[in-house]
């Protein structure tokens, strides 16, 4: 397994007291150095702007690259940006990237994006919810157009549901988009007859769901799908805000539960895809609960093995 990070996430600042903030990343990176020493680092890359431009438009690419940013500038009521923010953004983005081509040259089977900004909110106009580049549609779209598969899937257990990625990819059958999620919960969208070109699997979990409900939704409708889909690559939003710790969500999932999907969606990759694997931090907001997920994830991953 490779890591893909880089200090530039670490100097996104989205403002004093918010959630999204670089202790969380801080978390992670120091949670999987304790578990995992000898895991190899690389450096994340700066995505290019015609990565970005495959999944995002014009207009939104110069909004984030180009605009002058004094010390911050609010996007929306939840997602700002930072003079360093736009650095952060590309590395997010280019981590992905970075890690597709790995996977896909033998280098590793598997790669984790310890990255910051999450991305998975952003749609091709729009950065919204915490989010700026959606870095696992860039990665998605990078496998599509570079590496030239004709199945991708992006496998998202995040508590909010992807509405980016699904919006970015609805129309597109060389991806997939699967997602657990809570439902009502921001950005209200995710509904279980979203089908998009025969695509797209959500998977809405009520409030309160815990283990049994994530684990069923999973066993029963996303995996089977996944697995009907017969995936080149298995790319995962991994955003651990479902735990019982977070603040910003209900359901009540164990660090036990990321290492159970973790581990199903490896065996799947291992199935159809060579065991080509690459997972994209995405959210949690519990610092405690990001320690035990992260170091969870990749358990399930199989690092050690890897």
């Amino acid at each position: 397994m490779l890591l893909y990070t880089h200090p530039a996430c670490l100097a996104h600042d989205p403002g004093a007291g918010h959630p999204e903030c670089p202790a969380r990343l801080e978390a992670v990176l120091h949670a999987v150095r304790a578990a995992y020493p000898l895991l190899p680092w690389r450096d994340a890359p700066k995505a290019s702007r015609d990565a970005l431009l495959r999944v995002h438009s014009r207009d939104l690419v110069a909004r984030l690259l180009d605009t002058p940013i004094p010390h911050h500038v609010r996007l929306d009521e939840d997602t700002a940006m930072s003079t360093d923010s736009p650095e952060a953004a590309l590395r997010a983005a280019g981590a992905g990237i970075a890690a597709v081509d790995a996977v896909m040259s033998g280098e590793s089977r598997l790669a984790f994006c310890a990255v910051r900004p999450p991305g998975h909110h952003s749609t091709g106009p729009v950065a919204m919810g915490f989010c700026l580049f959606n870095a696992v549609a860039v990665a998605a779209a990078h496998a599509v157009h570079a590496h030239g598969l004709e199945r991708v899937v992006i496998a998202d257990f995040d508590v909010h549901h992807g509405n980016g990625s699904q919006d970015i990819f609805a129309a597109e059958p060389r991806v997939m988009y699967a997602s657990s999620h809570q439902s009502p919960l921001y950005p209200n969208t995710g509904l279980a007859s979203d089908v998009g070109v025969g695509n797209l699997a959500n998977a809405p979990l009520a409030p309160g769901a815990g283990s049994e409900a994530f684990r069923h939704a999973w066993r029963e409708l996303l995996l089977p799908r996944i697995e009907a889909y017969r995936p080149q690559l298995v790319l995962v939003s991994a955003g651990f805000d479902g735990h019982r710790l977070d603040p910003l969500a209900d359901l009540s999932l164990e660090a036990d539960d990321y290492r159970w999907i973790s581990a199903e969606l490896a065996a799947l990759a291992g199935r159809h895809a060579q065991g080509r694997l690459v997972s994209l931090l995405e959210g949690g907001y519990s610092l405690a609960a990001l320690r035990a997920c992260s170091v969870a994830h990749l358990q399930g991953l199989g690092a050690v093995a890897a």
